[in-house]
């Protein structure tokens, strides 16, 4: 399990993906994120898992799976 703070942010790649970029500067690709999380721009922490036996057309960074989720103000 991971812990993960960031910024929620749609790209338009393939059929659309959501990313989470972190304060870190990683980019991860969210793993059919709940409804409330999709919100571009959302600042967030997410705590999840990275899923290597997933793969994606969008390719933007690693599979996060998301298991539960904060907004930060």
């Amino acid at each position: 399990m991971i812990k993960v703070i960031g910024k929620v942010e749609y790209r338009a790649i393939a059929l659309g993906a959501w990313a989470l970029l972190s304060d870190q500067g990683e980019t991860y690709e969210l793993h059919n994120p709940p409804a409330p999380l999709r919100q571009d721009g959302l600042e967030v922490e997410v705590e999840g898992i990275i899923r290597d036996d997933v793969m994606t057309i969008s390719m933007i960074g690693k599979i996060l799976e998301v298991r539960s989720f904060t907004p930060r103000s």
